[in-house]
Formats: structure tokens, sequence, C-alpha cells
């Protein structure tokens, strides 16, 4: 059985094995990453020999930090990591490699129509109907994106929103608010197959899935890196931020919101930011959460847009796409039927 994973910041991780009876057998592990002393990876092979298939990530790096020395070195791979990669290769996970990715990036449209797209989109991967793809969104407007589990009372400013001329959305995936002003932000979904984070946790899908932006972000000198759960950081404050939504089909959506200029004041005017998420954070004002790319570069949006497309395409391949027709009349269906009501807007008040 042969696996890889990328880890996200780190190296490439492969690993290479037999099962037997239930359990793993002539294991070995390889890859670009640092080892000190370099007896080591005959130390992780050593536990991981023997196992049983059904371990888990946590079970299998237990085992491995139970035969670490007391010195050494492990860069660019943990012992979860070497799990992870176990794991893919026992549930048959895909690589990004194995699939023919669309990249779409159309002209401006409705913000509503941009969630109600991805929700179209998503099911067309479960159904088959459309390769994975890559969509760059584009809006005509400012709007406020909700999670699907938020309540708008406590979220959103009703009267700034109103004053302002500002769209409330509710996406379908969870996760927090969001003020979206087109021209101050980089958002795009990836549509997969489940198949592609098979035998990652929650946690590690979203690292995964986010990779190839942070490295066109570093290519050209920003200082971005990966927080947990779901934050994209600079050195002072968050980048953007990450949000899923996995349907029973085995389609995945998975988009980002990357904050490229901000308004830090209408943003506090149209958000409800708590005390106690900020003081959650460690973040003394809600001015400074967030980190926004022109603080660290000089390059447009548009050319940062540009570079993301670059890296995905040198990283995992792709090709120009486009929304068919049936799929924006499906979307349009959809808005009217779904997000433009007061029943889907207002389902938590």
């Amino acid at each position: 059985m042969h696996g890889e994973y990328k880890v996200p910041g780190g190296k490439l991780v492969v690993v290479d094995f037999e099962q037997e009876a239930g359990v793993i057998k002539n294991f070995q592990l390889s890859g670009d990453f640092f080892l000190e002393p370099e007896t080591l990876i005959d130390d992780i092979n050593n536990a991981v020999n023997g196992l049983d298939i059904g371990s888990t990530i946590l079970d299998i790096a237990e085992s491995i930090e139970q035969e670490l020395p007391e010195h050494c070195e492990m860069l660019g791979v943990t012992p979860s990591s070497v799990g992870v990669a176990i794991r893919r290769a026992l549930t048959n996970a895909a690589t990004w490699r194995d699939y023919e990715w669309e990249i779409v990036h159309e002209e401006e449209i409705d913000p509503m129509l941009n969630a109600a797209l991805d929700e179209v989109l998503t099911k067309k991967i479960g159904s088959g109907e459309r390769k994975p793809t890559l969509r760059i969104w584009e809006s005509d407007r400012p709007a406020v994106f909700i999670g699907s589990f938020q309540s708008v009372k406590n979220e959103i400013d009703s009267e700034a929103v109103e004053k302002l001329g500002v769209d409330v959305v509710r996406r379908i995936s969870g996760g927090g608010a969001m003020y979206m002003v087109p021209e101050n932000c980089i958002t795009y979904s990836l549509y997969v197959p489940e198949l592609l984070v098979r035998g990652m946790s929650f946690a590690d899908s979203y690292a995964f899935l986010d990779e190839w932006v942070l490295e066109a972000l570093n290519s050209v000198g920003i200082d971005a890196s990966y927080a947990p759960l779901n934050d994209i950081v600079g050195p002072s404050g968050k980048i953007g931020g990450a949000a899923q939504k996995r349907l029973g089909s085995g389609a995945i959506l998975h988009h980002v919101t990357i904050a490229y200029d901000m308004n830090p004041d209408e943003m506090l005017q149209v958000l409800r930011i708590g005390r106690e998420k900020l003081s959650d954070k460690g973040i003394p004002s809600a001015n400074k959460r967030v980190d926004p790319l022109k603080a660290q570069t000089k390059l447009s949006r548009d050319e940062l847009i540009q570079r993301m497309v670059e890296v995905f395409k040198q990283r995992h391949g792709g090709v120009e796409g486009s929304i068919t027709d049936t799929e924006w009349d499906e979307a349009e269906e959809l808005l009217e039927s779904k997000f433009d009501t007061p029943a889907w807007r207002n389902r938590i008040k």
C-alpha cells in the first residue's frame, strides 16, 4: 500500500507498507523531511510495524512518540502526519493530480447568487456532473455573509446594514460572519470529492486544502501561515478564514475569504463583535483583528489573484472553465426559493 501527505507548511510524507492478518507489515517511511539522528527513521518504522490497520491517527502518533529517543529532531514531519499518510493509504484517498481541475473566474454577480452557486456546484460534484473546481468569486456590491448556525440579531447591526445598503446573506457552511466589500477581499471556493481529504481529520483537511494559497502568498513576500482550526494569519492578525460544508453525496464545499484591504470603522458598524470573542483570541481591539494583505504588499488585488491561480496550476493542474447555463439557471432558482427568503435568512433570529 502507498500513501502520501503534504504537511501544511512542512514536507512530503510518503509511506509504503503491506497489511497481513489485519496488521501493518514491512512499513517504510520516506520523504523530503529532516530527521536527526538519521537512525530516527528506523525507530519510526519499528513503531508502526505491527500496528492494527484500524489504528487511528492518534493511535499511530502515540506509538511513534513512545519510540522516539530523548534527543531528536523531526523537521517538516510529525508523528501525526505519518498517521495521516497511513490512513490515506488504507482508505484509498485520492491526490490533487488524480483529478482534472477547472478554474472558474466569472464577472461580478449578486452576492446571494454567489452563495447559491456554492450549493449548486457542490451538489454537481456529488452527482458527478462537474469536475473538481476552483472558483474565484466576484460580487457586485458589499454583503455580510453569516454562518449557517449564526443568529442574525447577535451578529449584525440591522440599522447599520440598512443605512449602508449592505446585503445579508446566510451561507450553507458554518463559521463566523464576514463583511465582504468586493474590492477589499479575495474569496474563492473549492468544490471537491471527499476522496481528496479521506483519511484526514476535519481540522487537517482545512490546512491541506489551503496549502497552495499559503505558497502563493509566501512567494510574493507575504508572511502568511495557518492557525487551527480555519484561519490564515499574518504577523498582526487574521488574513482570512475558511469554512466547509460536507454533503452526504461525498462532495465538499471549502471556501475562504481573504482580506485584501479593509475599512475597520465600517466593519464595526455592521458586525457585532462581542468582547468574549475578542478576549478569547487575546486581541484587545477589533480594529487589530484583521491583517489585510495590502499592509504587506504593493501588488493589486488582481495581481494577487493571478499569482494564486498560477500556483494552483503549478501544483495541481487546471484549465479555464465556466459556469454552464444549467448551473446558472439552478442557482437563480435557488436564490429565489431559498437564499433570498426570510425563512432562510432569519432561520436563526
